[in-house]
């Protein structure tokens, strides 16, 4: 039903085309807008119908594309995870296009089961309403609000709501149970006997509909949003009208540096934390992450990065920060966190270095607290974790059993003993 995209040919066809004199009324940074892509259906990037490759149909139109991204508020808060595909949209706002910002306030009280191993509890409209009353001010720092005609803010009860069984029943006979069962969450669940109810069979057909009354060119979302945009091109078909491309954006991994990132899995960074929260959680992003932060959170060119890790954590903490706050507030997130890590207003660089190079791997943390000097020995160590005198990067390490498999894990991180206490690991 997809087709994957390959976006360096893409790309490449798109700089031809920008040598043309006959180049289109709208001509957007193409990097922009495709970096960070994980995939784009359909194209044939050698193909010359805008219908199969979309950096033709960015080339040829006349007109704004219409770029949907929806979201459900079915809780409060909106994290680093979710802004991706906002970051995405207003690459295309930027790029001369309309982004449609969808509220699904009603599909929210069914509830997306893709990635659920069970039935979400199905909320009320009250508490909808409550969650979507702060999504408009956290993305504020990311998309465009001010620019005539790029920003185009829809609810999907509008029509959602209106539906009559006649119009369900057109919709439901657009996908046979099989195809339905074809999606991932659904198999699994399946194959692990849980229960399965028809509701939620409802949640990709109303997800779809909604770019068929929004008229999208182009819907962005996750990666596991790839079904549900595929269910948007097919009942666009049905309706006879062209099919939207599909943009998916890559999920990102959470501050844990394992699983993506989730407010429940606690490994998240929230839009709407403080400067010094937002700053402290981002300038300890593990080393195997943290080029995906850069490629997929900052604009900054990734062949111009420090190649110091921990000038690396530094400067993604005040970019990111900088970005919903203002350069102003970063940089003195970086400042109170350096003195939250001393203990007072000093200069992290003043903390002594201590090499992780003689230390055998995997290795766990009360060992290097020992060979590192900060204790005496590893008896002590495990007597100053449990009782809560210990700290990695300003947090609490207090099980004894913390193992680090690779020096890599560690390099450029602060290890503190007590308040005055402190090194910093290098490899």
């Amino acid at each position: 039903m997809c087709q994957s995209v390959s976006v360096t040919n893409s790309a490449a066809l798109w700089q031809n085309m920008m040598m043309d004199d006959r180049s289109p009324m709208i001509t957007p940074n193409l990097s922009a807008l495709y970096r960070g892509v994980s995939e784009i259906f359909p194209d044939r990037p050698d193909s010359s119908n805008p219908d199969e490759n979309l950096v033709q149909m960015l080339a040829k139109v006349d007109r704004p594309l219409r770029v949907k991204l929806g979201i459900d508020p079915t809780g409060t808060d909106i994290h680093l995870g979710h802004s991706i595909c906002f970051r995405k949209l207003r690459a295309f706002q930027d790029a001369g296009h309309t982004a449609v910002l969808l509220i699904g306030d009603f599909t929210a009280r069914i509830g997306d089961p893709t990635g659920k191993s069970e039935t979400r509890s199905q909320l009320s409209a009250q508490q909808v309403a409550e969650n979507a009353k702060t999504y408009l001010d956290q993305v504020r720092p990311i998309l465009d609000f001010d620019t005539p005609g790029r920003l185009e803010i829809r609810y999907n009860s509008e029509w959602l709501s209106k539906l009559d069984l006649a119009k369900i029943l057109e919709l439901l006979g657009t996908m046979t149970v099989q195809q339905m069962l074809a999606k991932e969450g659904f198999d699994n669940r399946m194959q692990q006997e849980n229960a399965i109810f028809l509701h939620e069979f409802l949640y990709p057909l109303m997800q779809g509909y909604d770019s068929v009354v929004l008229e999208a060119d182009v819907e962005l979302g996750g990666t596991d949003q790839k079904f549900n945009i595929a269910v948007g091109r097919d009942l666009q078909r049905h309706f006879g009208m062209k099919p939207q491309f599909g943009l998916l954006m890559p999920i990102l991994i959470g501050t844990d540096g394992v699983q993506k990132m989730s407010k429940s899995l606690g490994n998240y960074v929230g839009l709407s934390e403080d400067p010094l929260t937002m700053y402290s959680k981002l300038e300890k992003i593990a080393d195997r992450s943290i080029a995906q932060y850069f490629e997929l959170l900052t604009d900054l060119p990734l062949d111009g990065l420090p190649e110091n890790p921990r000038e690396k954590q530094k400067l993604l903490a005040v970019d990111v920060v900088s970005q919903y706050f203002g350069k102003a507030a970063g940089d003195r997130a970086q400042q109170d966190a350096i003195a939250l890590i001393k203990g007072a207003a000093g200069q992290a660089d003043a903390v002594a270095e201590f090499s992780l190079a003689n230390v055998q791997f995997p290795a766990k943390l009360f060992y290097i607290l020992s060979a590192s000097g900060l204790c005496k020995s590893s008896g002590e160590a495990r007597k100053l974790m449990q009782g809560g005198g210990v700290k990695l990067e300003g947090d609490k390490v207090s099980d004894v059993n913390l193992t680090f498999e690779s020096p890599t894990d560690l390099c450029s991180k602060v290890l503190q003993v007590g308040k005055n206490k402190f090194v910093r690991l290098i490899v």
